[in-house]
């Protein structure tokens, strides 16, 4: 019938009647004619045991000693597992990960799997054994053998990893909810099931803290065009399908880290309208962009930088042939924006750039590699291209840049990443870049009959830094992004503020980053030591915030979208701090304890609520 590997997660064998049952789903998947792989986590909250008996004996335990403590935990699975399906009759063996073929970067706590050996597994399987797996672990290549671990989720990219080497006919990931929800349970009991979800809007989601995939996995599901399916270990539900295009053939030879980029894109067809000085108030985005809107001015980026005083700029990109339009829209709404006490002021003054181009690196390797996007930027610095606007998503980085540059950014960045120069032909605007690539360059078409916005993220564990006056000139962003990769700080929202002031003869933009929280403190230390030496102002941390975003492929070209969102935090009188958008997501910084009141409120605005409340079990 078919090769199938499934995951159980911790919850789903967190006890003995649970691996029993576990044994009796897989068994019941065995007679219906399928062989199995089975990789399993750690039972329950064996980790954390082990990561406190550790933390006990070290405050700082030894990055190999962890490695080897935590692996035991997904050992005593394997054997329990591999028991009680041979209780049932049911052949099985349990395999280590090191047992299996797993072999990793010699990179303790955090390691990405280069191949997988598949001869053994493969050898158990045409026995007719159910091969019960390790998650979570591998082995270094190199001659030491040492055991490692994969991070966080480790168990979900172990399973799909698995599933691509094998060229399984799927992977099925069971875990405590019975599919994909549109939001958090826990905060939206309401929060509706998803029959099918494209494999870019998961990585947005999963990268945005949902819990229910690792976005390794779903990079390497997207890399390899694996079927994913994501159910509940307690029902029979069908759970949610995670579809990805079918790739082009990609070697299994360094499957974690193969080229991160595979194409370079880009569009000369763009024009920039900026509101410098906008009150620092709930409401200023909402009545902007349901304007926007109402013209029906179809918007590409957008972004929002940092507050200075009582006031932000608030910049978007608009496609040449509605400039006009979107300029008269910006114009009319501007005093509207200035305060009343001083309606001549220069506040809500209105820029426009003409000249302007959009290049962009895409690819699902960027994922958790904070040398991507300082590549880029070094790149582009090297090539004497300065950076006026840059986005950033889970699988593309764009940066806005003078039109009479976009050439030269784009072969530049072509030969760094090396997408071959049999693709460097003149190209209309709009077109892309790409070499054997198996990802498609445009955003993943949405699905039939699927509302715009699938689903509603919260990520409650972000810092915000913000480094003042820095020099508005090439390589500034390349030293900075390249400072914080050097110490292995990965990024995520980028935000470059578009006013500029001349201090001392040079003129200097703010720029703000949000960061994992607890790199948030380690980070500010680093770059301010280098300030003064860099000519950088003061860097300020803020780690009281919370980023709530919206994902869907269907949302582009419907500028709506965006003013809905903004609308729905407004009438909730929550300010938003900083947006960022890429063309399937939208990002808004805001208040830590008004983050999960923010994501109640725009799940209800668009409508994503179901009529079953969902409890997660304990």
């Amino acid at each position: 019938m078919a090769l199938i590997v499934q995951k159980y997660g911790g919850t789903s064998v967190g006890s003995v009647e649970r691996i029993q049952a576990v044994a009796q789903r897989v068994y019941k998947t065995v007679k219906a004619g399928n062989s199995i792989v089975v990789v399993v986590s750690a039972m329950g909250k064996t980790t954390d045991g082990l990561v406190k008996l550790a933390t006990e004996i070290s405050p700082n335990p030894n990055r190999r000693e962890m490695d080897m403590l935590l692996s035991t935990g997904e050992q005593v699975t394997i054997a329990l597992l591999s028991m009680a399906l041979q209780e049932l009759g049911q052949p099985a063996i349990s395999m280590t990960g090191a047992q299996v073929g797993i072999v990793t970067e010699a990179e303790h706590s955090r390691a990405r799997i280069l191949h997988i050996e598949t001869t053994r597994l493969t050898r158990h399987i045409n026995e007719g054994k159910v091969v019960v797996v390790a998650g979570f672990q591998g082995i270094s290549s190199a001659g030491e053998m040492e055991i490692t671990t994969l991070g966080r989720g480790g168990s979900d990219t172990s399973a799909v990893a698995i599933a691509a080497a094998l060229k399984a006919n799927f992977c099925e990931i069971y875990t405590d909810v019975p599919g994909i929800l549109t939001t958090d349970p826990r905060l939206v009991a309401e929060a509706q099931l998803m029959d099918a979800i494209t494999c870019d809007e998961m990585l947005e989601l999963a990268s945005l803290g949902a819990k229910v995939l690792h976005p390794r996995a779903v990079e390497i599901a997207r890399n390899y065009g694996v079927p994913l399916v994501v159910r509940s270990s307690w029902t029979d539900q069908p759970g949610t399908w995670v579809t990805s295009a079918k790739p082009q053939g990609r070697s299994l030879i360094n499957l974690e880290i193969a080229r991160p980029v595979d194409a370079v894109e880009f569009d000369t067809d763009q024009a920039k309208v900026a509101l410098l000085r906008v009150p620092d108030k709930p409401g200023v985005a909402a009545r902007l962009f349901g304007e926007i809107s109402r013209q029906k001015v179809d918007v590409d980026l957008i972004i929002q930088s940092v507050h200075e005083g009582n006031s932000n700029d608030i910049a978007f990109t608009v496609t040449t042939p509605i400039l006009r339009r979107a300029e008269a829209v910006a114009t009319a709404i501007a005093p509207a924006l200035r305060s009343q006490s001083n309606p001549k002021s220069d506040e809500a003054e209105v820029m426009v750039e003409h000249n302007i181009a959009k290049v962009s690196i895409a690819g699902a390797g960027m994922i958790g590699r904070p040398g991507v996007a300082a590549k880029m930027f070094a790149t582009l610095a090297e090539a004497g291209v300065n950076i006026q606007m840059i986005s950033t998503s889970e699988v593309k980085v764009s940066c806005v840049v003078n039109a009479a540059e976009c050439d030269r950014a784009v072969n530049a960045l072509r030969t760094a990443f090396e997408i071959e120069a049999g693709e460097q032909g003149s190209r209309e605007a709009g077109e892309s870049a790409c070499i054997d690539s198996p990802l498609p360059l445009r955003p993943s078409a949405p699905l039939p009959n699927c509302p715009p916005v699938r689903g509603v993220a919260l990520d409650l564990n972000q810092a915000r830094l913000a480094i003042r006056q820095l020099p508005d000139r090439p390589g500034m962003a390349a030293k900075l992004f390249g400072l914080l990769a050097q110490h292995n700080i990965s990024v995520d929202m980028i935000i470059q503020s578009q006013r500029c002031r001349v201090i001392d003869g040079v003129p200097r933009r703010d720029i703000a980053f949000t960061v994992s929280r607890i790199d948030g403190e380690n980070a500010k230390k680093m770059l301010t030591q280098v300030a003064a030496e860099l000519g950088w102002g003061e860097v300020v941390l803020d780690s009281a915030i919370a980023k709530v975003s919206i994902v869907g492929a269907g949302m582009v070209g419907q500028p709506g979208i965006a003013a809905k969102m903004f609308e729905a935090l407004a009438q909730q009188e929550i300010n938003i701090q900083m947006i960022a958008t890429s063309e399937i997501k939208i990002s808004c910084v805001v208040a830590q304890e008004q983050g999960v009141k923010a994501l109640q409120a725009i799940h209800a605005a668009f409508e994503l609520a179901g009529s079953e409340k969902f409890v997660v079990p304990a």
